[in-house]
């Protein structure tokens, strides 16, 4: 069982690299050129579109790297929410499955690094200090009551 977050994350971060690449290298077919005036034509026209394929990149990268994986899902996640409310918005419902699984991967490596993102909500640090083990930021649920200050002590 606990194999299957670093599956999915290293499933999840390829998947950004790839689709990140795809957008330079075009070694994927591609479903055609979005119609004039759509709300895609005006992000790639705009200048926009390349930076979102660069951070799409690094948060892939990020992701399979096991000490950076959480911010990469900080970063991903916010991409992913992004895509998911297009396709919601614009294209008649989430009905992708490739979108879908994407959402899918993400959760279970959200949960399996709840611990961490907690750190990072209450100390800023990302090493999951506030599961009962001492963490990089020198803070442990131990210290001070968790209804002091969140997961991390207060720090």
């Amino acid at each position: 069982m606990k194999k299957i977050p670093c599956i999915a994350a290293l499933l999840l971060g390829l998947a950004f690299i790839v689709f990140g690449l795809n957008f330079w290298l075009h070694f994927l077919p591609a479903k055609g050129a979005p119609a004039p005036g759509s709300f895609m034509a005006l992000l790639v026209a705009s200048g926009y579109f390349p930076i979102i394929k660069a951070l799409e990149v690094i948060g892939g990268v990020m992701l399979i790297l096991p000490r950076t994986r959480v911010l990469g899902l900080f970063l991903v996640g916010a991409i992913l929410f992004n895509i998911a409310a297009v396709h919601q918005f614009f294209f008649g419902g989430l009905k992708d499955p490739t979108v879908i699984a994407l959402i899918v991967l993400a959760l279970i490596v959200a949960w399996s690094k709840r611990c961490a993102l907690c750190c990072v909500n209450t100390c800023g640090c990302s090493s999951g200090c506030g599961c009962g083990t001492s963490g990089g930021c020198g803070c442990s649920s131990t210290d001070k009551p968790a209804s002091t200050g969140g997961c991390c002590g207060g720090k």
